[in-house]
């Protein structure tokens, strides 16, 4: 006895300890998928992305200097010469001929021209001849202004910021929409969870009152028929445990995928409670939406890009004109510092126009298509402000009503939990028949699990008002990251 005593506690101590399951509460979870969820890093990548972007429309409007050249531009063939008397003539040419050009442009977002300087230097080399020569402007002056025509840069300034704006609120919507996704894997767990509870709890009350009845049965105090129910409810419990284990099991699955864990351990959640209770003005939300959403930037934005649309259709429908002028100093030479020696003037002024005159209405049909867009961009934007105020009238409605919901349906828990405790108290002391009993069981089973979806759909609503509006109404503040 004593050896097998010994055996019996070194295979306990030799026995690997079980991991210890990974307890989680629901702000647990929202955090670590905030932090690590799949979701959140593609919303920081898009958050990057509209910062450089953003960036990129800054730097339209400053000087840009840049350097251009042709290094080398060797050429060996024959070209074709025309004659004096006519005729063509095949003279073979061996040269290069390289550039480099210095500029510094500014675009003028006034007027949607361009204005530069630029420094040049050209050399020559006549191989055939064994010559070089060097052309250049030291300075030059310039603008390019288009005439009665779309001006990007001006509708650039007025829609990329709101673009900026927009993409910036997206960020924290997704973050806020990870918090809502995670809040749905939460409660998907933790019903399997309860369910799995109840089913194994079940199964281990079922047990004992078969055993029990077997025993009053051969006391004669029960019948046959309730024993065999009374054994169809233990098969339907062992049966409805297997449900829940695989339900559970599938269940955490997802919630750990979603959260991006490896952690191995089983994740065991927490029942949470209901959020104080705070009034949501209803007034006050539609405000924070409209000041906060991206949805509410974007019908802005729409707006304006559909009367961009309808003024390049008019500007590009109709005379186009393009005024191109240059100032400057240029000269030639045998070795480059001659180009910078009493350079000349040299001036440039050029002049260029199209007018359509006969397009049998096509000009008038591209703008009228442009004006029925900008109508239909108002109209869709005026039904979308609806919808988005039906939105938030109709979750705030929710939320308000849903926290009632948890408190009843708790109490109904409670309640539904000591009826079945007597009723099997009842029964055991044969004061109770089988029917009354599986009721009993049915009613808490039901209630337990009303209660969870009661909090399931609290917190879904509590989470969706602060997508809508991105402003947190326990703490009466903007929702910022």
């Amino acid at each position: 006895m004593k050896n097998l005593f010994l055996l019996v506690v070194i295979l306990f101590l030799a026995k690997p300890a079980l991991p210890q399951a990974q307890k989680l509460s629901l702000q647990d979870v929202v955090q670590l998928s905030r932090e690590n969820s799949i979701s959140s890093k593609q919303a920081v990548t898009k958050k990057k992305t509209n910062f450089w972007q953003y960036r990129s429309y800054l730097a339209d409007y400053k000087p840009q200097l840049s350097l251009t050249g042709t290094l080398p531009g060797f050429t060996r063939s024959y070209i074709q010469v025309v004659q004096p008397d006519g005729t063509i003539s095949f003279q073979q040419v061996s040269n290069n001929n390289s550039v480099l050009n210095l500029s510094l442009s500014q675009g003028i977002a006034w007027t949607g021209g361009t204005i530069y300087v630029q420094q040049q230097l050209q050399r020559f080399d006549d191989f055939a001849r064994n010559n070089t020569r060097y052309n250049g402007i030291p300075f030059e002056v310039g603008i390019q202004q288009p005439l009665f025509r779309f001006n990007a840069l001006k509708w650039n300034r007025k829609i990329q910021p709101l673009m900026y704006q927009e993409g910036n609120q997206q960020y924290v919507q997704s973050l806020e929409q990870v918090a809502l996704d995670a809040t749905g894997y939460y409660f998907d767990l933790l019903v399997a969870q309860v369910n799995l509870q109840i089913a194994e709890k079940n199964r281990s009350n079922n047990d004992t009152l078969y055993k029990i009845a077997q025993h009053k049965l051969e006391l004669g105090k029960i019948s046959q028929n309730d024993l065999l129910q009374l054994q169809m409810g233990l098969l339907t419990a062992q049966k409805d445990l297997a449900s829940a284990q695989q339900a559970a099991a599938v269940a955490t699955l997802k919630l750990k995928l979603y959260m991006g864990s490896r952690d191995e351990r089983e994740l065991d959640l927490e029942i949470p409670a209901q959020a104080s209770e705070f009034i949501v003005d209803t007034q006050i939300a539609l405000n924070e939406a409209f000041a906060n959403r991206s949805a509410a930037i974007g019908f802005q934005r729409r707006l304006l890009e559909a009367e961009r649309d309808v003024q390049f259709a008019k500007k590009e429908n109709g005379l186009n004109a393009s005024l191109n002028a240059t100032f400057g100093l240029s000269n030639q030479g045998n070795m480059p510092r001659d180009v910078y020696v009493s350079p000349q003037d040299r001036e440039f002024v050029e002049l260029q126009l199209t007018l359509p005159i006969l397009t049998w209405g096509r000009n008038k049909a591209r703008t009228e298509v442009a004006r029925a867009n900008q109508e239909f961009a108002q109209q869709s934007v005026e039904q979308d402000k609806l919808t988005f105020e039906q939105e938030i009238f109709t979750q705030v409605t929710l939320l308000q009503m849903l926290q009632k919901q948890v408190k009843l349906t708790k109490l109904t828990d409670n309640i539904a939990a000591e009826r079945y405790q007597i009723a099997k108290d009842r029964f055991i002391l044969s004061d109770l028949s089988v029917t009354d009993l599986g009721i009993a069981t049915q009613e808490k089973d039901i209630a337990r699990r009303d209660y969870i979806v009661a909090l399931r759909d609290y917190w879904q609503s509590f989470y969706s008002l602060r997508l809508l509006t991105l402003y947190d109404f326990e703490k009466n503040q903007k929702i910022s990251y």
